[in-house]
Protein backbone atom coordinates (compact mmCIF):
# COMPACT_ATOMS: atom_id res chain seq x y z
CA UNK A 1 0.00 0.00 0.00
CA UNK A 2 1.40 3.37 -0.99
CA UNK A 3 0.91 6.27 1.39
CA UNK A 4 -1.05 9.23 0.05
CA UNK A 5 0.03 12.52 1.62
CA UNK A 6 -2.89 14.39 0.04
CA UNK A 7 -5.28 12.08 1.88
CA UNK A 8 -3.52 12.88 5.15
CA UNK A 9 -3.86 16.61 4.47
CA UNK A 10 -7.53 16.20 3.58
CA UNK A 11 -8.18 14.38 6.86
CA UNK A 12 -6.40 17.11 8.81
CA UNK A 13 -8.36 19.86 7.06
CA UNK A 14 -11.62 18.02 7.71
CA UNK A 15 -11.08 18.39 11.48
CA UNK A 16 -11.10 22.04 12.37
CA UNK A 17 -11.17 21.86 16.15
CA UNK A 18 -8.41 21.25 18.66
CA UNK A 19 -9.91 18.14 20.26
CA UNK A 20 -10.47 16.32 16.96
CA UNK A 21 -7.00 17.20 15.73
CA UNK A 22 -5.47 16.04 18.98
CA UNK A 23 -7.21 12.67 18.69
CA UNK A 24 -6.16 12.34 15.04
CA UNK A 25 -2.51 13.15 15.72
CA UNK A 26 -2.39 10.84 18.73
CA UNK A 27 -3.63 8.11 16.40
CA UNK A 28 -1.17 8.89 13.62
CA UNK A 29 1.97 9.90 15.51
CA UNK A 30 3.93 8.51 18.43
CA UNK A 31 4.73 10.77 21.39
CA UNK A 32 8.29 11.06 20.10
CA UNK A 33 7.09 12.13 16.65
CA UNK A 34 4.72 14.72 18.10
CA UNK A 35 7.56 16.13 20.23
CA UNK A 36 9.87 16.22 17.20
CA UNK A 37 7.31 18.16 15.16
CA UNK A 38 6.67 20.59 18.01
CA UNK A 39 10.42 21.07 18.44
CA UNK A 40 10.99 21.69 14.75
CA UNK A 41 8.15 24.24 14.65
CA UNK A 42 9.67 26.07 17.61
CA UNK A 43 13.10 26.05 15.95
CA UNK A 44 11.67 27.58 12.75
CA UNK A 45 9.87 30.26 14.79
CA UNK A 46 13.01 31.14 16.73
CA UNK A 47 15.26 31.17 13.67
CA UNK A 48 12.84 33.46 11.86
CA UNK A 49 12.81 35.80 14.86
CA UNK A 50 16.61 35.87 14.75
CA UNK A 51 17.03 36.74 18.42
CA UNK A 52 18.80 33.56 19.59
CA UNK A 53 21.86 31.68 18.37
CA UNK A 54 21.58 28.06 17.32
CA UNK A 55 23.42 27.01 20.47
CA UNK A 56 21.06 29.03 22.66
CA UNK A 57 18.06 27.41 20.96
CA UNK A 58 19.56 23.93 21.47
CA UNK A 59 20.27 24.57 25.14
CA UNK A 60 16.98 26.25 26.04
CA UNK A 61 14.61 24.03 24.04
CA UNK A 62 16.52 20.73 24.14
CA UNK A 63 16.62 20.39 20.37
CA UNK A 64 19.61 18.84 18.62
CA UNK A 65 22.06 21.03 16.76
CA UNK A 66 21.50 18.78 13.72
CA UNK A 67 17.78 19.62 13.69
CA UNK A 68 18.50 23.32 14.08
CA UNK A 69 21.07 23.21 11.28
CA UNK A 70 18.62 21.44 8.95
CA UNK A 71 15.95 24.05 9.69
CA UNK A 72 18.43 26.89 9.25
CA UNK A 73 19.67 25.51 5.93
CA UNK A 74 16.10 25.11 4.72
CA UNK A 75 15.36 28.75 5.56
CA UNK A 76 18.58 29.94 3.89
CA UNK A 77 17.56 28.24 0.64
CA UNK A 78 14.09 29.86 0.53
CA UNK A 79 13.24 32.84 -1.58
CA UNK A 80 12.46 35.95 0.47
CA UNK A 81 8.80 35.62 -0.54
CA UNK A 82 8.59 32.01 0.60
CA UNK A 83 10.36 32.84 3.84
CA UNK A 84 7.88 35.67 4.53
CA UNK A 85 4.96 33.34 3.80
CA UNK A 86 6.37 30.73 6.20
CA UNK A 87 6.93 33.38 8.87
CA UNK A 88 3.30 34.47 8.59
CA UNK A 89 2.06 30.86 8.58
CA UNK A 90 3.88 29.77 11.73
CA UNK A 91 4.34 33.16 13.43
Amino acid sequence: MRANWDLVLERILAHGNHQDLSVLFHLLLTEEERCAIAGRLKVFQLLLQGEMSQRQIAAEYQVSIATITRCSNYLKNMTPEHRAAIAQLIG
